[in-house]
């Protein structure tokens, strides 16, 4: 094969190393840096809540038994509804109750005659004793005998109000305002004897208490909270609480915590609380299981971070914050310091309040929190960190951009 000429051979290389150059100067640019949305920490004070099991109890609950002997003749009451204090809920039979009355009444009056004859026999003994015609003990006895006398007719008296209560016993009433139970003796029965018979029971429902328990574990955290200054503790008659139902949804009234035992169960390490919420129209009834938030004080200087910010892995919480991290150069390789850049800051978390978690801490006044294009963001990685668009409750005035949400009202 016939060699090529030099001056080919020199072209052709030429031409090379132009599309190598050329190659070289059509490299992709390096992507710009993903735009993020930051807000600014700044710390607050937020309610202290507590979350809780609760569970409801009437206000008041009253047994409504038979406290006399008797037949029982009628249920005078629909099941199930409200009925008011003092109102007829039973009728016993009568008939016995008021022969015995009757009978009492005679006694009485047999007594009251009784100490009629006796007081004129003293009177009498009385007026005859200066004239020396009867003697000293013959007025002893007349005397004592009229004090007998009177005494039989208090003790009738007595007896006479005592049948009458209990002919009035007939007529069972409610003890108190309240929804009624179930009828529990049937018409019919004999009730009351040897026993005071339960018929019923009256549950107060326009008010309702909530009780529920706190471990002493959560107990000294929020005492060694408030002892550092951490948090300030609300007394009892101050600390507020809210309901929240089975589904989720807010009860809508707040009550108020009324009573904290001053002892520990020694079976389940817990104190006892006990709060009281108004229940107009009666949608808690006794027995439910409810999600109680206690609002027990207020903690200081914790920031309010939007949930969608806070990331979790095995490890823990953690946000990513705007700030100087060490970057290697995909062109050349090489490390190079990056002033904004995102970095992993781990945090504690308490709970959340709305939209927001409640941090404790991690961090520190003026970090910048990136809130917006988080999983666009990649740790240790250039950011173009702007302002984060505000994002206002519905109803709320808009809070100011760049900076944490202002902590939620007392709940």
């Amino acid at each position: 094969m016939k060699p090529l000429p030099l001056r080919t051979t020199l072209l052709a290389a030429g031409l090379v190393a132009a599309l190598a150059a050329c190659h070289k100067q059509e490299a992709p640019p390096a992507p710009p840096p993903p735009q993020v949305g930051v807000i600014t920490a700044q710390p607050t004070n937020v309610p202290l809540v507590q979350d809780q099991v609760g569970r409801v109890s009437a206000f008041r609950t009253a047994d409504v038994r038979a406290r006399v002997p008797g037949i029982l003749l009628k249920r005078l009451y629909t099941e199930g509804t409200d009925v008011k204090e003092g109102q007829s809920l039973f009728k016993i039979d009568p008939a016995p109750l008021q022969a015995e009355l009757d009978a009492q009444t005679a006694n009485l009056a047999s007594a009251k005659a009784t100490a009629v004859n006796s007081k004129a026999q003293a009177d009498r003994a009385r007026g005859l004793i200066g004239k020396n015609y009867v003697s000293r003990a013959d007025l002893d006895t007349a005397e004592a005998t009229e004090r007998t006398a009177n005494a039989s007719v208090k003790q009738a008296e007595a007896a006479v109000q005592s049948a009458r209560i209990n002919l009035g016993f007939t007529d069972v009433r409610s003890p108190i305002s309240g929804r009624a139970g179930k009828q529990q003796v049937t018409e019919g029965a004999l009730v009351g004897q040897g026993d005071t018979t339960l018929l019923t029971q009256v549950d107060e429902l326009d008010k309702v208490y909530i009780n529920f328990s706190m471990s002493v574990a959560d107990l000294d955290t929020l005492r060694n909270a408030a002892a550092k200054g951490a948090a300030t503790l609300s007394s009892t008659d101050e600390s507020k609480v809210r309901i929240q139902l089975p589904d989720g949804s807010d009860f809508g009234e707040s009550g108020q915590l009324d009573f904290s035992s001053a002892t520990v169960n020694p079976q389940t390490g817990t104190t006892d609380l006990r709060a009281l919420l108004p229940n107009d129209n009666q949608r808690l009834l006794p027995g439910q299981y409810v999600t109680v938030k206690a609002t027990l004080g207020e903690l200081h200087n914790v920031f309010l971070i939007p949930q969608a910010a806070v990331l979790r892995d095995a490890n823990s919480a953690y946000v990513l914050v705007v700030g100087t991290a060490k970057v290697k150069d995909p062109q050349s390789g090489e490390e190079k310091t990056v002033e904004s850049a995102a970095v992993r800051r781990p945090v504690q978390t308490d709970r959340t309040s709305g939209s927001n978690w409640v941090v404790t801490g991690g961090l520190q006044p003026g970090d910048k929190i990136i809130v917006e294009g988080v999983p666009k963001a990649k740790e240790n990685s250039p950011v173009n960190a702007q302002p984060a668009q505000p994002q206002p409750a519905a109803g709320a005035a808009p809070a100011k951009a760049g900076s944490a949400a202002a902590p939620a009202g007392k709940q």
